[in-house]
């Protein structure tokens, strides 16, 4: 479709390519976008004109003229230097469907990659295996904020203005949401929103969507799911609290029983508040069904169905954005048992002493982990016994919410309706549990750990299946992707491109190195990395700075930053992250930029 037209476009990163394509102005490209928009205006209102009267007319007959009035209006526009073929084959084909599953903070790379148990995926996999799987896939930035509006936009944090969460940056840049529904697509949402001001029915989506964060668990419709099904409130036993002592968190609750930080080892424990992201762990006492995943999951079959019952050929985009396996690590017992935590083998970094990190990998906020100043205690507090438990909990609950999109996955598969839809699976970043020292939950560091994220894609007749690819590749490039299925494009360049091309073998062009950033978490703090497929440079603004080899030092103990032997390596590494600064427009220093802004207090 308009997969052609993205690829004029230089992509960062090749070198290559950008000297053998002439570049699109901003102009150029807004251009091409009004007159592909006035295209599909004049498609749709002939069709429109022609469905007020197919009650006399046979379906053939309402496809032939329909495809006739496109035509006519695409030769016309063609003189206009509209890309005609382009048109002409969009509207031959009915756009594709497009199903996006996201999971929030999923402990990924290296866990049951040095022994110990394989964390269970088996409906991700089976995903993987019908398309492509990505196994050096990032995140734009380790927050949700940041990451989920990259997802949104194409862009990274510094361009979208979303740097950190909650900062609730306009929206001064293109969703993807907007263009489909702007092109006859209806878009559908049920899950966490984070991404800034507002919720996804700000941007065309029906569903499920509330500001910020948030919480299922206190919603109407949830009360309506657990009556329709005749099921208890959700309720656990607390395991370990992260949050608090005991007895801090007794005399919490004693006051406020649904407190956050009132979850006592345990006890059961109701998730009531705004928030359901308490640092704790517990299994299920309440049916499995409760779990906000299988609310979202039973939601989103719904509506599948509603779908196919309908037999609308009207082109249709749904995301299920998954509360966890984001803390709290809460399952049920089906899925705990899957996991010996008793053979959970110690993290290969958990005992880094961290001499050789900047200090941002020493701040630490969860308890009994700080030392009141919210500096990590090391030698870690907590027994490897002890950190065995929290990882089954982790590991069961990732299980768990794989169940829940599988749930998804085998619906749209049963409607038939998976041979016209495009599938991606992903996560917005990684967990930082147990790694370099012992953490709990993110900051502002950067490890593999915290940047790697799974992702695979399907699309029938599209994407060959079973590949497994190694090029690098990021949550960027998820927006252009749906927008590239659909035969559509961000009117401005984007930081990101598509993958069809990659996964369908149109390019073998692709980048040699990628961008990843920060701007701190509960600090402000600046930082930058570039990955190649086999070093990896982090610029920590006043800090010390990282250079690993990955292919040799998987769990970045041994920091080369120093290394007279790796003086080239650092200087070529530097250079990488120079050009995407230069080509992303990337100046964190500048006055005008979206970190100075929030460090002096002002709007972006």
């Amino acid at each position: 479709m308009f997969h052609h037209l993205k690829n004029k476009i230089p992509m960062i990163g090749s070198v290559k390519h950008q000297r053998a394509q002439k570049p699109i102005t901003a102009l150029a490209l807004a251009k091409r976008g009004f007159w592909q928009r006035l295209v599909v205006f004049s498609i749709r209102r002939k069709a429109h004109i022609l469905m007020e009267d197919k009650s006399k007319l046979t379906r053939r007959e309402f496809i032939k003229l329909t495809a006739k009035g496109a035509a006519a209006t695409i030769a016309g526009a063609s003189l206009l230097s509209i890309p005609g073929a382009v048109m002409a084959e969009a509207s031959k084909k009915r756009r594709p469907n497009i199903l996006y599953i996201l999971n929030d903070h999923q402990a990924f790379y290296g866990h049951g990659a040095y022994g110990g148990p394989k964390i269970r995926r088996p409906n991700f996999d089976r995903l993987a295996s019908q398309g492509a799987e990505f196994s050096r896939a990032y995140c734009a930035s380790p927050l949700c904020g940041p990451s989920r509006r990259t997802m949104l936009t194409g862009l990274f944090p510094h361009n979208h203005g979303e740097i950190k969460n909650d900062v609730n940056a306009p929206y001064d840049r293109e969703v993807y949401l907007d263009i489909l529904a702007q092109n006859g697509y209806r878009n559908f949402y049920y899950g966490k929103w984070h991404a800034g001001a507002g919720t996804a029915k700000d941007h065309h989506c029906e569903g499920f969507s509330n500001p910020s964060y948030n919480s299922p668990y206190n919603k109407p419709e949830y009360k309506d799911y657990l009556k329709e099904h005749g099921l208890p409130d959700f309720e656990v036993k607390i395991g370990r609290s992260f949050l608090n002592s005991p007895e801090e968190a007794k005399k919490i609750r004693a006051e406020k029983p649904d407190a956050l930080r009132g979850a006592v080892p345990g006890e059961p424990y109701h998730v009531r508040g705004e928030w359901c992201n308490p640092h704790v762990t517990g299994v299920m006492t309440s049916p499995e069904a409760t779990h906000e995943a299988m609310f979202l999951a039973d939601l989103a079959c719904k509506q599948l169905e509603e779908l196919a019952k309908s037999k609308s050929d009207q082109p249709w985009s749904m995301r299920i954005d998954f509360w966890g396996p984001h803390p709290p690590y809460f399952a049920s017992k089906r899925f705990l048992d899957m996991y010996d935590a008793a053979s959970i083998p110690e993290y290969p970094n958990f005992k880094d002493d961290l001499k050789t990190k900047p200090n941002r990998y020493k701040s630490e906020a969860n308890w009994p982990l700080h030392d009141g100043q919210r500096h990590i205690i090391q030698p870690n507090p907590l027994p490897w016994s002890q950190w065995q438990k929290a990882l089954a909990m982790c590991y069961a609950q990732i299980s768990l919410i794989d169940h829940a999109g599988g749930i998804i996955v085998d619906m749209l598969d049963k409607l038939g309706l998976d041979k016209d839809t495009l599938v991606v699976w992903s996560t917005d970043h990684g967990d930082a549990v147990a790694c370099h020292g012992g953490h709990f939950d993110k900051d502002a560091y950067l490890p593999e750990e915290m940047m790697r994220i799974p992702m695979a894609v399907r699309f029938p007749g599209r994407i060959k299946p079973g590949q497994k690819r190694k090029e690098l590749v990021g949550n960027i490039d998820l927006a252009p992707t749906f927008l590239a299925a659909a035969g559509l494009s961000f009117s401005k360049e984007t930081d990101g491109r598509s993958l069809l091309p990659l996964c369908t073998g149109e390019t073998k062009d692709w980048r040699k190195d990628l961008m990843c950033e920060t701007h701190g978490h509960f600090k402000n703090e600046l930082g930058r990395m570039v990955v190649t497929d086999q070093y990896k440079y982090v610029w920590n603004d006043g800090d010390m700075d990282e250079l690993y080899d990955l292919t040799q030092d998987h769990y970045e103990m041994k920091n080369l930053i120093d290394s007279p032997t790796h003086k080239d390596i650092l200087e070529d590494m530097k250079a990488r992250l120079a050009k995407w600064q230069q080509q992303s427009h990337d100046d964190p220093k500048s006055p005008e930029s979206p970190f100075q802004k929030l460090i002096k207090g002002r709007k972006s």
